[in-house]
């Protein structure tokens, strides 16, 4: 028997500034691409005697490139102006957008809003740096419950939440390569958890790397009977970087539709995560807890995950109906066995 649900939806204080915190994050992260797009510099060199405008910039795998504009003149000469000042003034809006964010990140601390664990926001936000999250990674496990509560206004109880990792799903049918920011120039996912986190190292299991406090990151990826053709496994270029693990159930995942939603930091800033469709990750956590070579202690919690997700779509996700159709890329009769999972709503 299930203990009954621990949710607690937000106050009307709660809810007005996680709002406003969206609103407000959606201006910083335009603001940040704004400043991204200006990288480089506008210089003149002389080529023979005679001047001409370069351009240095960044390409999206972080490698620096150098063009002509063309020879010194009026048109020129107002090109490089024109940058100028749009990055002198893109720097000035980001510096304000960032300073607001600061005060509301206060403001969401005060009010409790702050869920999802400094480290793993950290790696999230990595991972979101890089171009790879919700393109080729989505956040799947435990972690996952952040963007369901945080989208439905609600808390989930920390029991059901607090982990010490972080599961990757890894849709290797798309050959994933990392598109490369300036925050991260390194090609490979162990390259930017150690950004994150120095001491990050990968462990005798090739799936998996671990810090020095022994948080766990996995790649993982579903298990394919006969595939139609080898499927990538690995995701940067460097030989010691991570290889996804085969687990049987995930391509059920894999198949689901994108969940995004913002969630926020035990220090109040926001952050985004990009995890699956929340009816498939309940079925699929349902039917996890029903396997038999799954530990008792990780079939309880499992099964608790399970019913509050249901609970959560049943009584805040209208747009996502418990229907067969959609959830056509499970199997008719673990789809049938999880359907008590959406009948009590929050």
């Amino acid at each position: 028997m299930l203990k009954p649900l621990k949710m607690q939806e937000f106050n009307g204080d709660q809810r007005r500034e996680y709002v406003n915190t969206q609103q407000r994050y959606a201006v910083w992260r335009d603001a940040k691409s704004r400043l991204n797009d200006l990288r480089g510099s506008m210089v003149w060199q002389t080529v023979n005697g005679a001047d001409y405008l370069a351009r240095s910039s960044y390409d999206k795998q972080g490698t620096r490139k150098q063009s002509s504009l063309g020879p010194r003149s009026t048109k020129t000469e107002a090109m490089k102006r024109d940058f100028e000042s749009a990055r002198v003034e893109a720097k000035e809006r980001y510096k304000q957008i960032d300073t607001t964010m600061d005060r509301q990140a206060a403001v969401n601390r005060a009010l409790g809003l702050g869920r999802v664990p400094l480290l793993g926001a950290r790696i999230i936000r990595a991972i979101d740096g890089i171009g790879a999250l919700g393109t080729g990674l989505r956040i799947v496990g435990t972690n996952a419950l952040y963007a369901y509560e945080a989208a439905a206004g609600v808390m989930v109880d920390p029991g059901l939440t607090t982990t010490g990792d972080i599961d990757l799903l890894f849709d290797s049918r798309g050959g994933l390569r990392f598109i490369v920011s300036e925050d991260v120039s390194e090609r490979s996912l162990l390259a930017a958890l150690r950004n994150v986190d120095k001491s990050f190292e990968r462990s005798r299991q090739a799936f998996r790397a671990q810090n020095a406090d022994g948080y766990l990151v996995d790649l993982i990826k579903p298990m394919r009977a006969h595939p139609s053709k080898p499927d990538s496994t690995q995701i940067g270029r460097d030989a010691a970087d991570l290889v996804a693990s085969e687990i049987e159930g995930l391509v059920w995942l894999e198949n689901a539709p994108t969940f995004e939603a913002m969630a926020i930091d035990e220090r109040g800033y926001p952050l985004n995560i990009a995890a699956v469709d929340p009816r498939v990750w309940a079925i699929h956590k349902h039917w996890i807890s029903k396997r038999l070579d799954r530990e008792p202690v990780k079939k309880r919690r499992d099964a608790e995950q399970a019913k509050v997700a249901g609970a959560i779509v049943a009584g805040h996700f209208p747009h996502l109906p418990f229907d067969t159709d959609a959830l056509r890329m499970l199997p008719i009769g673990v789809v049938a066995d999880a359907a008590p999972l959406f009948l009590t709503e929050v």
